[in-house]
């Protein structure tokens, strides 16, 4: 991976793009945040990250502004060029449900982000929290930041969980691929379909985590309404709803010998039971068509 000298973004008010993107070079890179305006020099320096400003993106050159995009470019902030520069964009694109409305944010407004995203202008300020206000306005105030001062701790936490996250998720992800199954359960009203992740010794032991997002990923003649994974606090099961489908009611199989926990609402149970012929009679009999 690239190492950066130095890191240089706009003096002035701060928002969240510019300061996430930061947020993810102080954690790959142990070095002082400039926050002022760039001079030739920085642009031309390929070891000074130039972020949210200086009218370029230019990667090779550790460039990274957006502001010079025409109007109809699709929205596309500083958080997401260096996003790319990591190799993370695609896959923040798919898992991080809010990247694609600060990119709307950032690049066309509040007024646009609201009409795109269907709300009045004003619930937008209200999904606000201190936290926000507080980073990005200490931020703002700061014209460098230098490692081991709280800010760029902080900032190197932000940015460490962002990678580390989308990195182990990928990872998940790809083990997932690699050994699950896609169950099709026949029921005399309604057949169904349950993705199934068995027990593995090289299965990582939150690997299930990322079940529901390889989930919402398949195509749709492979679309799921259940899933089954290892139950960390046993050998058995766990048997849930995905996207809370109303046709499972895990109450139903509640007093079956094998059945250990099912919760009130009916949306998850814990099994002892192991045999895949067994787990399927208790997802039949959990199933009942919405409607019937």
């Amino acid at each position: 991976m690239r190492k950066f000298s130095g890191i240089l973004t706009h003096p002035g008010s701060a928002h969240k793009d510019e300061f996430l993107a930061c947020c993810l070079l102080v954690a790959t890179n142990e070095v002082t945040i400039s926050r002022r305006e760039p001079k030739q020099d920085d642009l031309d320096d390929p070891s000074v990250a130039v972020v949210d400003v200086g009218g370029e993106h230019d990667p090779a050159r550790g460039n990274f502004d957006h502001h010079q995009f025409p109007k109809d470019h699709p929205p596309t902030c500083s958080l997401s060029l260096v996003l790319m520069d990591l190799g993370l964009y695609e896959d923040a694109q798919k898992y991080c449900d809010w990247l694609e409305v600060a990119e709307w944010f950032d690049t066309r407004g509040p007024q646009e982000t609201a009409a795109w995203l269907g709300v009045e202008r004003e619930l937008l300020s209200k999904l606000n929290s201190t936290i926000d206000l507080t980073l990005l306005r200490r931020f703002a105030g700061m014209s460098e930041i230098r490692p081991g001062e709280p800010m760029w701790e902080v900032m190197k936490w932000i940015g460490g969980d962002l990678i580390g996250y989308l990195r182990s998720l990928r990872e998940k992800l790809n083990e997932i691929a690699r050994i699950c199954e896609i169950w099709e359960i026949d029921h005399p009203e309604e057949n169904f379909r349950v993705l199934f992740l068995p027990r593995s010794e090289n299965l990582s032991d939150d690997a299930s985590a990322g079940l529901a997002r390889y989930a919402a990923g398949l195509s749709e003649d492979q679309r799921v309404t259940g899933m089954v994974y290892p139950d960390r606090r046993g050998a058995g099961f766990a048997l849930s709803r995905f996207n809370d489908h109303l046709g499972f009611d895990f109450t139903r199989v509640g007093d079956e010998p094998d059945v250990h926990f099912a919760h009130a609402r009916g949306f998850v149970a814990k099994v002892t039971a192991t045999d895949p012929a067994r787990i399927r009679e208790l997802l039949e009999k959990s199933w009942k068509p919405i409607g019937s």
